[in-house]
Order: structure tokens, then C-alpha cells, then sequence
């Protein structure tokens, strides 16, 4: 199934068609599976699919499409008036971004690497919180200043 629902759905398969250089084949364009070609598909360096998602990484899409693209992402979010929707183009703007890491982790025993693995785990879990929720300076500067106040 596509992501998202109505018309999001619809902004997320166009995304997913700029980044990888394809088209959005749907009835309401007036396209048809059966008349589609080879044309019509993107291209990506690699593609990883989970149960909960699916990670384009190296799009073959036009740079400048896709520039463009997230200039009228921006532009929607600025014009945006509910929270939820700025919420949710802000999501597309940072997927289309190309925010995407691969780590590599490796290590001399299985052991060492689970170990190694479960620290890289911990670390990207506290940074995602940390761009979701925000931060304070450590050692009890926040205390501080709040107290000064």
C-alpha cells in the first residue's frame, strides 16, 4: 500500500516519483498499469523495505526537480495554519531531504558486535529524541539560569 491517506497520499507518492525519477501511475491522471512502460519507473542506488518501512536511499530523480520539490514543501509549511499539517510537511520536507545515515558496525566477536551495535542503537535513539524534543546545556546550566529568573 501507498503511505499516507486522500490527498498526503497522494503529495507522498509525487515526492517518492520526483526523488526516484519516475511517475505516479494512478487512474486519476488518466494512466493505466497495463499501459505503462519501463519509462515510468524510477531508479535508486538501493531501496530497504521492513515491515513498518521503506527507505529510498540515492534516488535517480532530477536534482533540480527535486530542489524544487522541496522549495514547495517549505513553502507549504510557511502557509500552513493547523499545527498538524505543518507537522507532517515538515516529515515529507525532512524525507525528501535525504536525512538518511547507513552505519556500519563491526567488530572481532559476535559478542563485541551485539554490545557495539546495541551502544550505535542507544546513541541514534537519544539523538532522534534530542531533534524531536530539544536539549539544554548540561552540568546544571539550565538550573541555573532558571533560577536566576
Amino acid at each position: 500500500y501507498a503511505p499516507g491517506f486522500g490527498d498526503r497520499r497522494k503529495a507522498m507518492l509525487q515526492d517518492i516519483s520526483i526523488l526516484t525519477g519516475g511517475s505516479v501511475i494512478s487512474e486519476e491522471l488518466a494512466m493505466d498499469l497495463e499501459k505503462s512502460s519501463l519509462e515510468d519507473l524510477g531508479q535508486a542506488k538501493r531501496v530497504v523495505i521492513s515491515k513498518e518501512a521503506t527507505t529510498i536511499i540515492g534516488g535517480n530523480g532530477d536534482k533540480i526537480s527535486i530542489k524544487n520539490r522541496i522549495q514547495q514543501i517549505r513553502q507549504e509549511v510557511h502557509e500552513a495554519t493547523s499545527d498538524y499539517d505543518k507537522e507532517k510537511l515538515n516529515e515529507r520536507l525532512a524525507k525528501l531531504s535525504g536525512g538518511v545515515a547507513v552505519l556500519k558496525v563491526g567488530a572481532a566477536t559476535e559478542v563485541e558486535m551485539k554490545e557495539k551495535k546495541a551502544r550505535v542503537e542507544d546513541a541514534l535513539h537519544a539523538t532522534r529524541a534530542a531533534v524531536e524534543e530539544g536539549v539544554v546545556p548540561g552540568g546544571g546550566v539550565a538550573l541555573v539560569r532558571v533560577a536566576e529568573k
